[in-house]
């Protein structure tokens, strides 16, 4: 790791030119020659570790800063295609809400009860906390990327859902209150869902789509939700989800094309002159 790092340092190598004028005659000793620099030292073993255990871009110090992106890195053109598959779902979905919900709402029901209890957002909040604290404990790299990824999908998905449901202000199907509209419990099951299957492909996706889609099912059964607004509510996790990989996932510097070059002016009580800087 340390000598891929110094390879990477080798190759952005910066050529500094110091072109100064004194008022009085003469550079300062500060534009005058220099020793190299000595060669760097092997990194320490537990900087190795930690490099290991990290990709750089998921950190604890890094938290708030990616949770930012993240956030607004929901309004995407990648997420076109899925905002509009899924709004047209929606609607359609809208058409049939008063049948389905005749045809499914059983509030006494213990499927509908266990679900609700069980995918709670205090609940699945509590279980994904302490996922992320054991990730950053572990040496797996796709486990903590996808624990840290759960973390924000759930934070970015509670802000989105919770500002949807105050806009729309939609009664619920039983008149219990006027936040129906998106399911929060589905947005939750279908962002951590989202996540797991970028991180682990269909073989975790598979069956967590699957109990996001039971997590669904339930809130009709409850007769807390119209069928769009589970619809909706998975729409919008799922976009959550996904976008938080994507995010997350970035580079930490972009890459570009070619040589650059840049001109700063230096200017002291004794200097005046120019730094030209290269980057290739």
């Amino acid at each position: 790791m340390a000598s891929g790092i110094r390879s990477s340092r080798v190759l952005r190598r910066t050529l500094a030119v110091a072109l100064a004028a004194g008022l009085l005659g003469g550079a300062p000793a500060a534009f005058a020659g220099q020793d190299p620099a000595p060669a760097s030292q092997p990194a320490p073993a537990a900087a190795v570790v930690s490099q290991a255990r990290d990709d750089g871009r998921r950190t604890t110090g890094r938290f708030v800063s990616n949770l930012f992106r993240g956030t607004i890195g929901i309004v995407s053109t990648d997420n076109i295609k899925p905002l509009v598959i899924g709004g047209a779902a929606t609607g359609i979905g809208s058409i049939f809400d008063d049948d389905v919900a005749d045809a499914i709402a059983d509030p006494s029901h213990e499927f509908g009860k266990s679900f609700e209890s069980g995918a709670s957002p205090a609940v699945i909040g509590g279980v994904v906390a302490v996922l992320f604290a054991t990730g950053r404990t572990v040496d797996g790299p796709r486990y903590r990327a996808m624990t840290y990824d759960w973390m924000h999908a759930f934070l970015i998905n509670a802000g989105y859902t919770t500002l949807l449901k105050e806009v729309v202000h939609r009664e619920r199907p039983n008149g219990e209150d006027h936040l129906s509209f998106p399911s929060g419990h589905a947005s939750n099951a279908f962002a951590l869902a989202a996540v797991a299957e970028r991180h682990y492909g269909w073989k975790a996706g598979l069956p967590a789509y699957t109990l996001a889609s039971l997590v669904a099912v339930s809130r009709l059964q409850r007769n807390k939700h119209y069928l769009s607004d589970v619809m909706a509510g998975a729409t919008l996790g799922y976009i959550v989800g996904r976008t938080v990989v994507r995010v997350n996932g970035k580079p930490l510097v972009a890459p570009h094309g070619g040589s650059r070059l840049s001109l700063s002016p230096v200017i002291g009580r004794r200097t005046r002159g120019l730094v030209a800087r290269v980057e290739f």
